[in-house]
């Protein structure tokens, strides 16, 4: 008798297979409970634990089965540590995008703007995958996806897997996250939703706005920022815009910042549509998905800076900033099946645009604040930063008797345009008792143009040999490529009058869309003075190609007990260019990336693993460019370091599970990993400046450990008698993550983020390291709880979801610029975050109509991100107060 777990029967007509294992015999799926009705989803599933995953190296889809143990658990049949949000999961928790949902599977949090940790590792220690090839990201300071761009309505199933296999890429410091696109449906629908909601904070209170083109609203610009030829060539050469070209730009609809005392509501809606056939037994199914969302927030926000140990401030400022947000989505995808084969073929698109403006006013070291309590300085900025992603995949994935063969190709490209990013400065004089502007020396104006341009070719083929024999063996093959290539450019100017003279009195006191006039140019010769070069490359190339092999076995070593044991060798050049003669990056380095873990099924509905790995983090291209880059997010600039080199990640797990019943379950893991050269974000001053940017640099070593319990139970309710109890139970789902870091620092030498020419600049570690800091993003504790009451005949759900992430280093503190002494870390507080979510189905004509209502963040928890002196004193880089969101929306499937 076969007594090895090797993978559960999730669904007949959906099956889904990880990488590297093969399929045992078929069998029937689990039904629900008699007379259960379900609606549906997008896919044509109909049942809740239904998963549908798509990983390099999976077999053929057939339907997996549980030989010798009933305990059909998604998580418990995998021969590693992952967790795997199904569409019924996604779909409880309510989120709007993928990186929402995902917060909530244990010792995840999300930084930033969509940006996942995995146990508290940055997001440069995990990756991303889309039906398991690999995405390059829109966004220049990252190179893995932000998680919020991708709508809950194209994904099918997201995974997260902790612990490594051979088959999956060795950047897998502390994860992968692949997420599934949804495929062939087993019947016709048209889904139809649409939702609207209002935060406390913003909706119908003031913010700040301006015209642009009259299609912002869709995200997409008119032509109003279309970037001039001769900005593109005075960019590349370095050279100046003259007044007669200054006067053909966009003016008033780019520069005049407008007061909004009434912001309007948030505002979605989605559109999908399914369909299969049956033609000489193969199945042929088409799918597409559209969705459009339109959401604003308004950020109140204090920002200081010092550079003193007794945080005496540079810089104190009142913010406000108004973010536009708009995304639009399209997923069109074609599928085949016949037999136990299977060919998808999925074309995803998404565009999403922040349209931002930011008015500030506050003091300075050198020019505190003046007599009657008057701010000397107002700054105002208007932005736009438009991310585009293009995903082409094909996937094809055949059964041939006991071999399995998984061919994956793709192609992807992203985009992000940031035309006419402008700023201006105010001073107040006291005289004339006026803010005004005369372009010299504090008071300014400038404007930039950034584009990026990244292409990624992939390509996979994996093989797996089911063995015939008693006992399971699978041994696999597979070999991939990757090839990005990335072209970057960001152009600054600043606007000067002829012979870089002050403006009059008269002048200097108009509005900004007056100041930049075609007269006022015109009359003043009026230039813009190219200021590219003084803050980095103006323009990069990068690469990165990588050639991968791996094998891998999977076992049945006797009667409960099976191992996987897999090698990937990689070899990997990546390269930074930069423009100008500046100093590049060339890292050509091979690795042999070995991986073990061990599965004890001791006893019927219990099991114990064991796991050992080796991976490692390549610098992502942002860290290394030399280009200055402004974060929409964080509002803080950041610049790359050129002489950072990979790091090495040595991971080991043990983990207990009891699966008490199906889809329930108890797990204790405790984890540990040695980092050899982390990269951290580090806070410095360029010279000369009071502004604060995040540069980066290698640590010389750092450890990580802890632990994690994950709960999940459902617990029926028609024992309390009535009709409304009969068919409803409680879900109660827990997780909690313990993660403790630390640095080590000594006195050896590392290229500091501040660079200058074309060699190093070396320091000693502890001088920009605290030895025994921890990590930057790690929480020591992360809580997620779930709490709900749901039917199981019909849809009726209501949800409470409770959060909590400690507070978590965001940039190590900057050296003082006067004695050289290291300030104390920069520290974001997440803090507590609840939120409530209800689901309910109603029949109406034949039809059932979803209704959703969401609360967030009913606690009104604050953002805060500061640094904490000695003496007491606390330095705010970021405090402001995140509004309470509720939400109503409607959906029908058709």
């Amino acid at each position: 008798m076969k007594n090895t777990v090797f993978l559960t029967t999730l669904l007949a007509s959906t099956a889904w297979a990880l990488p590297g294992l093969a399929q045992t015999t078929t069998t029937a799926p689990a039904t629900p409970p008699a007379g259960t009705t379900v609606a549906p989803d997008a896919a044509g599933a109909a049942e809740e634990g239904d998963v549908e995953l798509s990983t390099p190296g999976a077999d053929a889809g057939s339907d997996i089965v549980v030989v010798g143990r009933n305990i059909p658990d998604a998580v418990r049949a995998t021969p590693q540590v992952v967790n795997v949000l199904s569409t019924a999961d996604i779909a409880r928790t309510g989120e709007g995008d993928i990186a929402g949902a995902l917060q909530r599977v244990t010792g995840l949090s999300v930084v930033g703007n969509g940006f996942v940790y995995v146990r508290g590792l940055g997001d440069r220690y995990s990756s991303s995958l889309l039906n398991g090839s690999p995405l390059p990201s829109p966004e220049p300071l990252r190179r893995v996806v932000p998680l919020d761009i991708f709508p809950t309505n194209v994904i099918a199933s997201a995974l997260v897997q902790k612990s490594y296999s051979a088959n999956y890429p060795g950047e897998f410091g502390g994860g992968v996250i692949n997420l599934t696109t949804r495929a062939v449906p087993k019947e016709t629908f048209l889904q139809i939703g649409a939702s609207v909601s209002a935060d406390t904070v913003t909706s119908s209170e003031l913010g700040y706005v301006y015209d642009g083109g009259r299609y912002d609203w869709t995200g997409f610009d008119s032509g109003e920022r279309k970037t001039p030829g001769f900005i593109r060539t005075a960019g590349a050469q370095g050279s100046s815009v003259t007044s007669e070209q200054l006067a053909e730009m966009s003016n008033a609809p780019t520069t005049l910042l407008q007061e909004n005392a009434h912001l309007p509501a948030n505002y979605s809606g989605e559109l999908s549509f399914g369909t299969s056939t049956d033609l000489g037994g193969t199945q042929l199914g088409v799918i597409a998905a559209a969705g459009f969302s339109n959401t604003w927030r308004t950020r109140d926000t204090i920002q200081q800076v010092t550079d003193s140990p007794d945080a005496i401030l540079l810089r104190d400022f009142h913010t406000v900033l108004t973010d536009n947000r708009a995304i639009a989505n399209g997923l069109l995808g074609f599928g085949a099946e016949f037999g136990e084969n299977r060919i998808r073929f999925t074309n995803l698109y998404v565009h999403d645009t922040l349209k931002q403006a930011r008015l500030s006013r506050g003091s300075t070291a050198n020019i505190g604040t003046l007599e009657g309590g008057i701010d000397p300085f107002i700054t105002q900025n208007t932005s736009w930063f438009e991310r585009q992603l293009i995903d082409s995949q094909l996937v094809g994935e055949f059964k041939l008797g006991d071999l399995s063969l998984d061919l994956r190709g793709a192609y992807a490209n992203t985009q992000r345009n940031a035309p006419y990013e402008r700023a201006f400065t105010y001073q107040y004089n006291e005289g004339l008792e006026r803010y005004t502007n005369a372009l010299s020396g504090l008071q300014s104006a400038s404007v930039a143009f950034s584009e990026l341009d990244e292409d990624l070719w992939s390509g996979q083929a994996n093989l797996s040999w089911h063995v015939p024999g008693a006992r399971e063996i699978v041994l696999s093959a597979g070999y991939a490529y990757n090839d990005t290539d990335r072209d970057s450019t960001r152009y600054t100017f600043q606007y000067s009058a002829a012979n870089n003279a002050a403006l009059d009195s008269v002048l200097s006191q108009l509005r900004p869309d007056y100041l930049l006039s075609d007269y006022t140019v015109l009359t003043n010769g009026i230039y813009l003075r190219n200021t590219s070069t003084g803050q980095g490359a103006a323009a990069y190339s990068a690469s990165l190609r990588v050639h991968a092999g791996y094998a891998q076995a999977e076992a049945e070593l006797a009667d409960g007990l099976r191992a996987t044991l897999g090698v990937r060798y990689e070899d990997a050049v990546e390269e930074v260019l930069p423009s100008g003669g500046a100093a590049g990056t060339r890292l050509g380095n091979d690795y042999w990336l070995p991986a073990a873990t061990i599965t004890w099924n001791f006893a019927e509905d219990m099991q114990l693993r064991l796991h050992g790995s080796k991976t490692l983090a390549r610098p992502q291209f942002r860290e290394l460019a030399p280009q200055l880059y402004q974060d929409f997010e964080s509002d803080r600039l950041f610049f790359g370091n050129v002489f950072l080199k990979d790091s090495q990640l040595y991971n080991a797990e043990a983990r207990y599970e009891w699966y008490f019943a199906r889809d329930q379950r108890l797990s204790f893991a405790g984890f540990f990993k040695k980092i050899e050269d982390p990269i951290e974000a580090v806070a410095f001053f360029p010279a000369g400046t009071d502004t604060l940017q995040t540069g980066f640099a290698n640590a010389p070593s750092a450890r990580l450990f802890g632990g994690e319990v994950e709960f999940q139970k459902y617990v029926p309710l028609a024992g309390l008698g009535g009709d409304f109890f009969s068919t409803r139970r409680l879900v109660l789902i827990a997780n909690y993550t313990y993660t403790d870091s630390e640095i080590k620092a000594d006195d050896s030498l590392i290229a500091s983020p501040l660079q200058t020419g074309t060699e190093a600049t070396l320091r000693a570690a502890n001088v920009l390291f605290q030895d025994g800091a921890s990590l930057t993003g790690q929480s020591d504790h992360l809580v997620n709880l779930q709490f709900g009451i749901e039917d199981t005949e019909r849809l009726s759900q209501l949800t409470v979801l409770f959060n909590y992430a400690s507070d978590r280093v965001t940039n190590r503190g900057p050296v003082s610029g006067g004695g050289g002494v290291r300030l104390p870390d920069l520290i974001e507080r997440p803090g507590i975050r609840l939120d409530v979510v209800a689901r309910q189905g109603i029949d109406v004509l034949g039809k059932t109509i979803e209704l959703k209502a969401e609360a967030r963040n009913l606690t009104g928890t604050r953002y805060r991100e500061f640094q904490t002196f000695e003496n007491g004193e606390r330095v705010y880089f970021n405090n402001y107060k995140l509004g309470r969101i509720f939400s109503l929306g409607a959906s029908i499937t058709f």
